[in-house]
Formats: structure tokens, C-alpha cells, sequence
């Protein structure tokens, strides 16, 4: 059996191993919700988790290609990126797919057996997976930073503005001072 087989075939139980075991990261009553709770509407967040880990097996399966991939990562680490978790533990959701890969094949019959070229390909999507996740990470929060930064400057702004701190300068009189401003 190839690898590709054997992942298309492997799909709905890897995927739920995979999916329990990123949910077993989260605090004990959180992951009572996400497990339980399939609706989209009521269960946001693990609906999103699953659609992106559906998205990251289905980009495996067809050859890792970053710009296919991405989107799903993005999904995903955009929810763990805004949450309590270290930059480890937010990517660690990769690691936890490679283990599940793992386990399922030691877990296959023997008949199954897969090339180490094979495995050794896959090890290397795998990492490349985990490099890409942690860019995508990185990319997520620098935009909450940003997006906290412009937050704080807007309320700053209304803070004087409210307290009349500010008064308007005419681009004419504006235009004057940057003019008669000595450059040293």
C-alpha cells in the first residue's frame, strides 16, 4: 500500500484522533464544548478547528503546496494566536498531527507496510508544515499587535480630543512652521 492510499483511506480516523487530541490542549471545560457541541453556530471555534485540519489533510494528501495549505493553517493558529497560548503550544497542534500519523500507522496491519522513502517524504511535509505554521503565527500576531497599537492611539486621540486638548493646525500654518524649522 502507498502512503497516499493509505491516508485517503485513514482519513476519518486520523482526523478525529487528531481533532481530540488538539481539543485535549484546551482547559477541561472547553474541551467538553468543542467536543460536544457539532453545531457551527454554537461551536464556532471548533468548527473552524475542524474545517482547518480538514483543509491541512486534504493539502497532505495532495503535495503540501504552501499557497494551499496556508489558508487552513490561518484558520486555525488565527483562533490559538489570540488565546492563552504560548507560540509553542499554539503551533504544537502540527506535532499532535505528525504523532496521530504515526500512531495510525504502527496501528496498521502489517500488510500496510509503507516505504521509508515514503515515510521519510512524509517526516518532511510534516516539518515543513511546522515551519510554515510558526511564519503564519508569527503574521497573526503582528496584526493583533498592530490592531491593539492603532486601538490604543484612537482612544488616546478621543481621550484629548474629549478633554479639548487638541486644537485643529491649518495646513497653512502648518506649512509655516515646518518651513521655519532650522535643519541642523
Amino acid at each position: 500500500m502507498n502512503l497516499e492510499k493509505f491516508l485517503t483511506e485513514s482519513k476519518a480516523t486520523i482526523l478525529k484522533r487528531w481533532f481530540n487530541a488538539v481539543v485535549d490542549t484546551y482547559p477541561p471545560e472547553s474541551g467538553r464544548l468543542l467536543k460536544k457541541e457539532k453545531n457551527q453556530f454554537a461551536n464556532p471555534v471548533g468548527h473552524s478547528i475542524a474545517e482547518g485540519m480538514e483543509g491541512i489533510y486534504e493539502a497532505l494528501i495532495e503535495g503540501m503546496q504552501p499557497e494551499k495549505v496556508k489558508p487552513h493553517l490561518e484558520t486555525i493558529i488565527r483562533i490559538r494566536a489570540i488565546q492563552d497560548f504560548s507560540p509553542s503550544q499554539a503551533i504544537a497542534f502540527i506535532f499532535l498531527f505528525k504523532k496521530v500519523i504515526r500512531d495510525e500507522l504502527q496501528d496498521g496491519k502489517p500488510e500496510d507496510g509503507i516505504s521509508s522513502q515514503d515515510l521519510l517524504a512524509l517526516e518532511t511535509q510534516m516539518d515543513n508544515l511546522a515551519l510554515l505554521a510558526f511564519n503564519v503565527y508569527m503574521e497573526c500576531r503582528e496584526k493583533l499587535y498592530e490592531a491593539r497599537v492603532n486601538d490604543f492611539k484612537n482612544r488616546t486621540y478621543r481621550l484629548l480630543q474629549r478633554a479639548n486638548l487638541l486644537t485643529e493646525i491649518s495646513e497653512q500654518e502648518s506649512e509655516t512652521k515646518r518651513s521655519s524649522t532650522p535643519i541642523t
